[in-house]
């Protein structure tokens, strides 16, 4: 009997938590019938609401900001077929629009504002070409930047060489044991 109303609260306590964001929204918009999307300067509109009519699906209608009325914008024959019809416009210059779907029967299928962005222009470097080197890249023993000659390789040897030496007599005094 506990176990029965202890579910019976958390069951309730569910569903009024479920309801709660949808109580708050209040009454909605009805819920556009089209869907618009953009790719470059090409806009698009696809529905699934328009029957055919006397051979016509119906038309899409693309209005920028200074435009008000169905007639006043890029008229364009939606295409397709029972489950999904379409429209495109090509061209389209960047900026905010409307897209509007009437059809055949005269109902309107739904409309959704779109913004379509300029294009990214193509970025060019101003890299500038030096002379290859004649002799190639200079690696190895002191030539990374420039040809050293045999004195100064001499000198870097003798250095190195004074510094391996260094370094044993410092490791042999080291491992000797100490005495007074």
């Amino acid at each position: 009997m506990r176990t029965t109303r202890l579910l019976l609260r958390s069951g309730l306590t569910l569903a009024a938590a479920a309801a709660l964001p949808a109580w708050l929204a209040g009454p909605s918009a009805a819920v556009s019938g089209i869907s618009v999307s953009t790719s470059g300067t090409t806009v698009s509109v696809v529905t699934s609401a328009c029957t055919q009519n006397n051979g016509s699906w119906g038309n899409a209608s693309l209005l920028n900001s200074s435009q008000s009325s169905f007639a006043q914008g890029r008229q364009v024959a939606l295409a397709g077929t029972t489950v999904s019809q379409s429209a495109a416009w090509s061209g389209v210059s960047p900026g905010t629009y409307t897209v509007v779907v009437v059809c055949s029967n005269g109902g309107t299928a739904g409309n959704q504002s779109v913004i379509v962005s300029a294009p990214a222009a193509p970025t060019t470097s101003s890299t500038t070409r030096s002379a290859a080197p004649s002799r190639g890249v200079m690696g190895g023993l002191g030539g990374a930047a420039r040809d050293y000659g045999p004195l100064t390789l001499g000198i870097g040897a003798a250095l190195v060489g004074s510094g391996v030496i260094a370094t044993g007599w410092y490791l042999r005094k080291r491992s000797k044991p100490y005495r007074l």
